[in-house]
């Protein structure tokens, strides 16, 4: 909570703040814990008594530094389905793939539109939230409420989401400008249980 506080937000939870995230009674509780990170070399105190994340004592210790990613659900690799907007699970990826300035959560495929780049049933899609694509990028798009995985091809009349497959029923979602892209994807995960 800590370090995504301060990689997020730019700024270091309260130590109430950490107190209530982590279901304690008494900020003592959370203190303690502080203590306890700065005793191990995981945070450290700037000049103005403010904490910091040591991430030469992590990188020392072999720690990987990750961000929460929310998997959201799925969505179709197919005709377009009512993407669950529940989140299932947080999961933490590196930042070296969820870059901390940008917005990200995951999916699950389902389907086999998109087979010839990779995106096979049950895999982990890894967006990054944005609602602008360039020409060639597989977006998640949003068609009347309901969202699917296609490459994106656009010029000044209409846009095309492309399927990638090997299946030969799956054809062109021609669209005219407006619709919605809520993500691109960033990284394919395989073998995800």
């Amino acid at each position: 909570m800590i370090r995504n506080s301060i990689v997020h937000e730019g700024n270091v939870p309260s130590i109430r703040d950490l107190m209530r995230a982590l279901g304690y009674k008494s900020p003592r509780s959370a203190a303690m814990i502080i203590a306890s990170l700065i005793e191990k070399g995981f945070l450290g105190k700037k000049t103005d008594k403010t904490l910091m994340l040591r991430s030469e004592a992590t990188a020392d210790k072999g720690h990987v530094q990750t961000v929460n990613v929310p998997l959201i659900g799925t969505v179709a690799c197919g005709t377009p389905v009512l993407a669950d907007e529940n989140i299932e699970a947080m999961i933490p990826v590196s930042i070296d793939l969820a870059q901390p300035q940008h917005r990200y959560f995951l999916l699950r495929a389902t389907g086999d539109s998109m087979n010839k780049v990779g995106i096979q049933e049950g895999n982990l899609l890894l967006v990054r939230q944005q609602t602008i694509a360039q020409d060639g990028d597989t977006v998640v798009a949003c068609i009347d409420g309901e969202t699917t995985v296609k490459e994106f091809r656009a010029n000044s009349e209409v846009v095309i989401l492309q399927p990638k497959s090997t299946n030969p029923t799956h054809k062109p979602i021609i669209l005219s400008t407006e619709f919605s892209v809520q993500g691109i994807v960033v990284k394919i995960i395989k073998d995800f249980l």
